[in-house]
């Protein structure tokens, strides 16, 4: 198995890419998360739009460069009906979208199931921590929004479940893992303190649709995770608590 990290050239040209072409990203994501993901898709130099205002879900998927759907969003304002709204409209426009199932396999069987409903919309990325990805492949949840899996427990599963659905699956953890089903990687780095501040797993949804609207779906996976990583590995090295990473991470994002 190759690891990636912020050495690879590819990486850094996805990077240039999304700096350059400044990509409009839609996404649905929950209140908690919103303002991260929003300031680290503007770090990276994407355009954010969130929310489902009435009429937005049926159009601007179809004007975005890459979708986002976070199913924590169900805890704001949106509606089942609206996130699948959004998932077909995506779908119909050719625009490619990430899926992050939050909590899936949790012990909310409807839940569950509006998120079993989104895969047949064919997300091009599905993102999500080690208990989540080992739900969706049939197994046991997490503990509410927290994994009870180390990500290198659930290697083969992500590669068997980019295989059965047809899309990238990336996990994050320790170590984050990236397959198509045919090509897995890993990407190291980050810091101890990303699990500890709200929305970093959710923004790395967004960020992942910021690199999909410049590039196939393994690439952006990739570059998004590695990005990250990097990012969150700079901002720990010279942060000294949680409050002071959050605003470290932005700056790193932006200073990449």
């Amino acid at each position: 198995m190759d690891t990636i990290t912020w050495a690879d050239e590819t990486v850094r040209a996805d990077l240039a890419a999304v700096r350059e072409q400044s990509p409009f990203i839609y996404g649905l994501t929950n209140f908690v998360a919103a303002n991260l993901s929003a300031n680290a898709l503007l770090a990276l130099g994407a355009g954010p739009a969130f929310g489902a205002a009435p009429g937005w879900t049926a159009s601007f998927p179809a004007g975005a460069s890459g979708v986002f759907i976070n199913g924590a969003s169900l805890m704001s304002a949106a509606t089942p009906e609206q996130l699948l709204e959004a998932a077909a409209t995506a779908q119909a426009a050719g625009t490619p979208w990430v899926l992050d199932p939050v909590a899936v396999g949790a012990g909310a069987p409807a839940y569950d199931e509006v998120m079993t409903a989104l895969l047949a919309h064919k997300p091009s990325i599905i993102r999500g921590n080690a208990s989540e990805v080992a739900a969706l492949a049939g197994g046991a949840g997490g503990s509410g929004v927290d994994s009870t899996l180390d990500s290198s427990e659930v290697v083969d599963v992500v590669a068997q479940l980019a295989s059965q659905l047809g899309a990238v699956v990336a996990v994050s953890g320790p170590v984050d893992y990236i397959s198509d089903g045919t090509r897995t990687v890993a990407v190291p780095g980050g810091s101890a303190f990303m699990p500890r501040v709200t929305g970093t797993g959710c923004s790395l949804g967004a960020v992942n649709a910021a690199f999909l609207a410049v590039t196939n779906p393994f690439d952006a996976a990739v570059a998004a995770h590695v990005v990250y990583a990097e990012a969150g590995e700079r901002a720990g090295a010279r942060s000294t608590g949680t409050g002071s990473f959050a605003v470290a991470f932005v700056d790193e994002l932006s200073n990449l």
